[in-house]
């Protein structure tokens, strides 16, 4: 599985935020319509909660950095953190939820980033061979797989027939090889 701590608690964030009536008023009177109105996400709880959520997505953030070493996710999440408890414990002005919504959406900014990284980073462990053997002959050879396209039809150099992919599978690769193909590997959708 992969770590994706940083989105879980960056949406955890909004979603805190949006069941507070005091954030986002509009959604207060959307939940209080839907018989939440008393909802407020564990009353009194609500700021620590939210900050708890602002830690673990510091932490998510940093251990995607320790994956793909960019540093940018990091630069934009740690002053969003602090802009955060800043508005939060030290501003008792009436802008301080301004401070709060930046901070909100530098995270929601970071988690972006290391969402675009962690994809950059997660194309550079495809594996290109795979070992596709033939259903008829049970002949196997190690094939290089395109990177750029999908492979529909295969010839078997022993019994020479003409192999194509199984019902619901993109290539030949993903029916009869060992390692699916570079875009299924990506987790993106194939041909």
């Amino acid at each position: 599985m992969k770590l994706q701590i940083d989105k879980i608690s960056t949406l955890g964030l909004f979603i805190t935020a949006i069941a507070s009536p005091c954030c986002f008023p509009l959604f207060g009177v959307i939940l209080a319509s839907l018989g939440l109105g008393s909802f407020e996400l564990f009353g009194g709880w609500t700021m620590w909660i939210f900050q708890g959520l602002v830690v673990l997505s510091l932490v998510g953030t940093y251990l995607s950095y320790l994956k793909h070493r960019c540093l940018y996710p990091l630069l934009v999440a740690v002053p969003s953190a602090v802009l955060i408890f800043v508005s939060y414990h030290f501003i008792e002005a009436d802008n301080w939820t301004v401070y709060l919504y930046t901070g909100m959406f530098g995270l929601l900014i970071s988690a972006a980033i290391n969402y675009y990284r962690n994809k950059l980073h997660n194309k550079s462990k495809v594996e290109l061979y795979s070992t596709i053997t033939c259903p008829s002959c049970n002949h196997k050879k190690i094939e290089e797989m395109p990177t750029n396209a999908c492979q529909y039809f295969y010839e078997c150099e022993s019994c020479k027939i003409r192999l194509k992919p199984i019902a619901g599978d993109c290539c030949v690769f993903c029916s009869y090889g060992t390692v699916k193909c570079p875009p299924i590997q990506n987790g993106e959708n194939c041909c």
